[in-house]
């Protein structure tokens, strides 16, 4: 019996080299269903039974609250942009060379979904939006997604954050579509690829004062753009400069700076993210984009409606005297909305406007966003829907 049992264990001992290969074999397999786990994990996975996700809808401000899906597409040497694709919203990686970190070579765009009160999508104008990406892109030396390519990005980012969209009325799902140099680049040029990136966000009202009127204060020592340069391109180069005046500004307790032209500071341009419109009696006025100022998309949609309403519209050079001579002022913005101005200060005096329910601003505001959420008939083409 212990002979037998001696035999038995003698013939259980296998080789060192089948042992290897199993324990290779294993690694092997081990290696691929980890691949095939970490794979599965990037693909979106859509949540048809939950409608909303659990947030205070009623309190949404204008923070950074990530939804779950971005959309990612690469753009290598020979500028031609690869097939995207969505993946869980995160970090990114990036060399410490890249060139949108090292010379600022990014480009970024802004758009908004919307939930009609069916629980339909709605998107404004993105065709727009691609349209600027790829002036924009010009202008920074890069290549851009086609307009095709933009809306898709836009449209399935929408669709597969749709439980992030708010309900009706509550607010909306803002969406930013980025294009930067990731390429490693040391010396001063382009970046040798580029990264086009969506990302989206629930959010409210951008001011904290929501739809009350703005406080804002005419700024005379720093410039937002000069002749000859970015002003009038969404370039992120733009946005950091204006944070000294802008913070300076709240710390006396106003909503926003207006900005003044570089040259002769005595012409309206337009605040730290928005454009600026000036009423008085029938006429609306607002400064003409000549390189310095971005041409806003909700801005031409709303000079449109007050065209349409009777309202004579001028884009002209905007003295800051006709300003502190107005009716009205109001300011225009995908994050924005329109925004009625309750007072303006410049040097030493602060003149207020007219707000309220029969205001232009609040006219021309109420037909746009019903546009926007679908509560206005679109006889203009500017609304897509989604789902």
């Amino acid at each position: 019996m212990i002979k037998t049992i001696s035999s038995l264990r003698k013939s259980l001992v296998l080789p060192i080299h089948i042992h290897i290969r199993t324990l290779q074999t294993f690694s092997k397999y081990n290696a691929q269903a980890a691949s095939a786990l970490r794979e599965e994990r990037k693909k979106p996975v859509y949540n048809q039974d939950e409608e909303y996700v659990d947030m205070d809808w009623d309190n949404l401000g204008f923070g950074l609250t990530p939804a779950d899906y971005m959309y990612v597409m690469k753009c290598s040497k020979d500028g031609e942009f690869t097939e995207g694709e969505l993946t869980r919203f995160g970090n990114i990686q990036l060399s410490p060379s890249a060139g949108v970190l090292n010379y600022g070579q990014a480009i970024y765009e802004g758009t908004k979904a919307y939930r009609k009160e069916n629980g339909k999508l709605l998107l404004f104008r993105p065709d727009h939006n691609a349209v600027r990406m790829q002036l924009g892109a010009e202008r920074m030396l890069m290549p851009s997604p086609s307009v095709d390519q933009f809306v898709d990005a836009v449209k399935q980012t929408a669709f597969a954050n749709k439980r992030w969209v708010p309900p009706s009325s509550k607010g909306s799902l803002y969406i930013r579509p980025l294009l930067m140099g990731t390429g490693p680049v040391l010396g001063l040029g382009p970046a040798p690829e580029y990264t086009f990136i969506v990302y989206a966000s629930p959010v409210g009202n951008y001011f904290k004062e929501g739809t009350s009127a703005l406080n804002l204060y005419v700024e005379e020592e720093d410039a937002r753009a000069a002749p000859g340069g970015s002003g009038g391109v969404k370039s992120i180069t733009n946005y950091a400069p204006v944070l000294k005046a802008l913070s300076r500004a709240k710390s006396l307790g106003f909503s926003d700076v207006l900005y003044l032209d570089s040259v002769k500071k005595k012409y309206l341009e337009e605040a730290s993210a928005c454009n600026v419109f000036v009423v008085k009696g029938r006429t609306i006025s607002t400064p003409a984009t000549n390189g310095t100022i971005l041409e806003g998309i909700t801005r031409k949609s709303v000079m449109e409606i007050a065209v349409d309403q009777g309202y004579q519209v001028v884009e002209k050079a905007v003295h800051v005297d006709e300003v502190m001579d107005a009716d009205e002022v109001f300011c225009t913005g995908t994050a924005v909305g329109v925004a009625p101005v309750g007072t303006i200060t410049y040097q030493d005096k602060r003149v207020e406007y007219e707000t309220g329910d029969e205001s232009v601003c609040k006219k021309l505001r109420s037909v746009l966003v019903g546009i926007q959420t679908g509560l206005v008939e679109d006889t203009k083409g500017w609304v897509t829907c989604i789902n």
